[in-house]
């Protein structure tokens, strides 16, 4: 069997509840087709790039599947069906990565709090910029009533 890491986004106006709902309903395709569904990663509700469909935002969803490729075509096909699901993308992999994706990974970095970077310092005003003069040999721009 071959190894594949599928994504799917899900509409907005779906709760977390459906969309773990659906995740249980294409692994039970995937088993029933003599496939294996490993790690399964919500990622929530994100905002999209663009538009798809009218939504905004989308629920992402990551699974590890362990499949042969007709249990992954008979899931895709239902995904095409289902008007719940916005998009969805599988990749073939040679193996499937250990501890959590690279979002789940940014998520937690994002939790951290933000002291770490010390005071803030206050520059205040520095006041004008000293004139410069013109360029060297540069282009010096004509006033406007001379242009043609």
């Amino acid at each position: 069997m071959a190894l594949y890491e599928h994504v799917f986004l899900a509409r907005q106006d779906m709760s977390a509840q459906q969309v773990d709902a659906l995740v249980e309903q294409y692994k039970g395709v995937l088993e029933a087709n003599g496939g294996k569904v490993g790690r399964v990663e919500n990622w929530g509700l994100k905002s999209l790039t663009y538009r798809i469909k009218k939504n905004r935002k989308a629920h992402y969803a990551l699974m590890d599947i362990d499949a042969p490729a007709a249990a992954v075509h008979e899931m895709e096909r239902q995904m095409r069906i289902n008007e719940d699901i916005l998009r969805y993308m599988t990749i073939a992999v040679e193996v499937h990565e250990e501890g959590p994706s690279a979002m789940m990974q940014k998520r937690d970095r994002d939790d951290r709090p933000r002291d770490d970077r010390g005071p803030r310092r206050d520059f205040g005003d520095r006041g004008p910029r000293p004139d410069r003069g013109p360029r060297e040999g540069g282009f010096e721009r004509r006033p406007r009533e001379d242009r043609a």
